[in-house]
């Protein structure tokens, strides 16, 4: 569970910043700025699905979350994203890099210590079905 915890709080560090972001004027750049207000929404819920719902799904979302959004920000500050050039400039650019990093490396362990059927760790017991 602290694994999960770590890779919550990785996600949402890194939708706060780009939802702080996103209000201060990347709302308006079309493309790129609908993807940062979706960022912000997929961050609050992989958070969430973190340390509600003890699956593998949450661990595998949170390091895929991490992964495309490090990708994302590496091809904009390279060759442009949708028309947008970043650099690695700022506190954001740095506190969004290692939040994400974070949560690929939590998430990855998470999803490796999960029930899923390739993990590596102990699977966690079962509960009947209630029906």
């Amino acid at each position: 569970m602290q694994m999960r915890v770590i890779a919550a709080v990785a996600v949402l560090v890194s939708a706060a910043v780009h939802l702080w972001l996103w209000l201060d004027g990347m709302k308006d750049e079309g493309t790129v700025g609908k993807l940062f207000g979706l960022n912000v929404v997929a961050g609050v819920v992989i958070a969430i699905l973190l340390v509600r719902w003890m699956h593998w799904v949450p661990p595998f979302l949170a390091a895929g979350f991490g992964f495309t959004t490090l990708v994302a920000f590496v091809i904009a500050a390279t060759v442009g994203l949708f028309g947008l050039s970043q650099n690695w400039s700022g506190w954001e650019v740095w506190v969004a890099f290692a939040s994400e990093i974070v949560a690929i490396v939590a998430g990855s362990i998470a999803l490796l210590r999960s029930d899923h059927p390739l993990s590596v760790g102990q699977p966690q017991e079962r509960r009947p079905v209630r029906r």
